[in-house]
């Protein structure tokens, strides 16, 4: 069985519609996908019946990724296995939207101040139906030819600390954790690797994330070497997390996509031991 349980569409900040991402994870071979849209489930029902209406080989996990702050970083939780319709996950998914918005709305006030004007506009016009995010910033200043690669759009003007940079309300990891698991899903840990943190932060993070009730924390991804890899397998078993991976899909790259390089090592609990539960 082959599993990819953090994936991105365009109703938050992937390329590919759900109808293109299913399409795509049965062309890469997998069994099954976890859609986990940043703040919103507006896609996965989309996705649902395209598997069912053109009958793909392909499982859909329903999933969510809530953005937390946590000691002043910007933390992703995973939602896998919910319930889209749980009341508990719509009130934060408002909460979560309202923030987004007021956020995005400063952003914009602020790029304008940095010689991009209309930056808000030209952002929305790109979401669509799909929830804004600071990659729709990203992928304007980059269409217009104001930066040479999105990445660079955050460190020069949309990243921690930099001139167009908005610190986010959102909420806190115990919130997010209680939500899912109100919502009879799992709750994961993000991408540990990418929060900029030495080992010692991220022990406690691991710490506080298991504190609130956190199931598992995704120890396979990608873009990860060996000696990654082995640290999150280490800090997996020494704080007896389940063990989730997943490619965090937004669109196809030479550096990633679905299902690539996602094997689990074998000495761990899988975090899909869990769904059903």
């Amino acid at each position: 069985m082959r599993f990819d349980l953090h994936s991105h569409t365009n109703f938050s900040d992937g390329k590919l519609s759900p109808q293109e991402l299913v399409e795509r994870a049965v062309n890469f071979q997998l069994d099954v996908l976890a859609i986990t849209d940043h703040d919103t489930v507006a896609g996965l029902e989309v996705a649902k019946q395209h598997i069912s209406e053109q009958a793909l080989p392909l499982s859909l996990v329903y999933g969510i990724e809530i953005s937390t702050m946590w000691q002043n970083f910007e933390i992703h939780i995973v939602g896998l296995n919910i319930d889209p319709e749980s009341q508990a996950l719509q009130a934060l998914i408002s909460e979560q939207q309202n923030a987004r918005e007021s956020r995005a709305i400063q952003m914009g006030e602020k790029l304008a101040k940095c010689g991009f004007p209309n930056m808000l506009e030209k952002a929305k016009a790109l979401v669509g139906e799909g929830t804004i995010t600071r990659a729709h910033f990203a992928r304007v200043l980059h269409d217009e030819g104001q930066v040479s690669t999105m990445q660079s759009a955050f460190d020069k003007y949309i990243g921690k600390g930099k001139r167009a940079f908005v610190k986010p309300l959102w909420c806190d990891i115990a919130k997010a954790v209680d939500v899912i698991h109100q919502a009879g899903g799992v709750a994961v840990l993000a991408h540990p690797m990418r929060y900029d943190m030495t080992s010692k932060w991220l022990r406690r993070l691991i710490l506080d994330f298991k504190a609130a009730g956190g199931d598992g924390m995704e120890i396979v991804l990608p873009q990860m070497n060996p000696d990654q890899r082995r640290l999150m397998l280490t800090f997996c078993l020494e704080y007896d997390l389940y063990a989730s991976l997943g490619s965090d899909f937004h669109y196809p790259s030479k550096w990633s996509d679905l299902g690539r390089n996602l094997i689990m090592p074998e000495q761990v609990k899988p975090i899909w031991q869990l769904f059903g539960h």
